[in-house]
């Protein structure tokens, strides 16, 4: 009896998650740290994901499931592409997807939550996964994300490369949250009901104020204001300030009982730059990458 109660109490806590990356590498060792069993494809997994028998062999031991794999540039969900057969029907794991608070796309500053339409900007392909992910039914949970940071990605580690840039747009604003929160939010999802959450902090701001923020704390000078033009920005990163809007986690605290534990960039940063050097690289600036998940 008591092998066949601790063999369903391990079945309850089992893990597939399509695409080891950042953020699902934080939910794992989180997870795993509580007695879960976590397998996920990737090149941090131990999964092919082109392996189908073995994938299809995980799905049928799972009780959850994430997606944290993007949509592909020409459109459409590798994973749903390759699995949906047998992630659709009515009974089945738990599942989670990770998608961006960019398929809102830009609303010039204001609030946006849940019910806001999406599709209006220039992640299309991005809105269709979300879509397609919500319409496999209530067992799904999707979590919207803005800029994503923690550890080994963050401002104060622009800052310390050099390839930090403060860009002179009056009124910009963004979001973001920290990586565990995002981790805290999903496993918070765990025993909520369906549907989209965002997961933001409660600070949206300026990119900027993130940068001198970083700069201080490392106890150097910000970089120089700069326009778009003269940054020399890549083309994914200039679009990113493309877009402008606030991200509300009103849904996520109410339903999911989700408080982030990095409630702004300034806890945030505080608790990174405790825990590392401070140290700063003398290499020429480089173009900075969108924060955007």
């Amino acid at each position: 009896m008591a092998g066949a109660i601790r063999d369903m109490v391990q079945n309850m806590a089992n893990l597939l998650i399509f695409g080891m990356g950042y953020t699902a590498q934080a939910l794992a060792a989180r997870l795993r740290g509580q007695g879960w069993t976590v397998r996920g494809t990737g090149r941090a997994g131990d999964l092919d994901f082109a392996d189908r028998g073995a994938v299809a062999g995980a799905l049928a031991g799972a009780s959850h499931v994430l997606s944290s794999v993007p949509p592909a540039r020409e459109g459409g969900d590798p994973v749903l592409d390759a699995y949906g057969d047998l992630l659709r029907g009515g009974a089945g794991p738990w599942i989670g997807y990770l998608s961006s608070t960019g398929v809102y796309g830009d609303v010039g500053g204001a609030w946006v939550d849940e019910s806001a339409p999406v599709g209006g900007g220039r992640r299309t392909a991005r809105v269709e996964a979300d879509l397609a992910w919500q319409a496999l039914g209530e067992r799904v949970r999707v979590f919207r994300l803005p800029g994503i940071y923690g550890p080994g990605r963050s401002a104060l580690d622009r800052v310390r490369e050099g390839a930090a840039h403060r860009i002179a747009i009056p009124g910009q604003v963004f979001s973001r949250v920290h990586v565990e929160d995002i981790v805290s939010g999903v496993m918070a999802a765990m025993g909520a009901p369906g549907g989209v959450y965002n997961l933001a902090d409660d600070l949206p701001c300026s990119q900027n104020a993130v940068i001198e923020e970083a700069a201080r704390l490392l106890g150097v000078p910000p970089p120089p204001m700069q326009t778009l033009e003269e940054a020399r920005l890549s083309p994914m990163a200039r679009a990113f300030y493309a877009e402008n809007r606030r991200v509300a986690n009103g849904k996520a605290k109410r339903l999911l009982g989700w408080r982030p534990d990095w409630p702004t960039y300034r806890e945030g940063l505080r608790a990174l730059s405790a825990t590392t050097s401070p140290s700063i690289a003398s290499a020429e600036p480089a173009a900075a990458s969108s924060d955007q998940a």
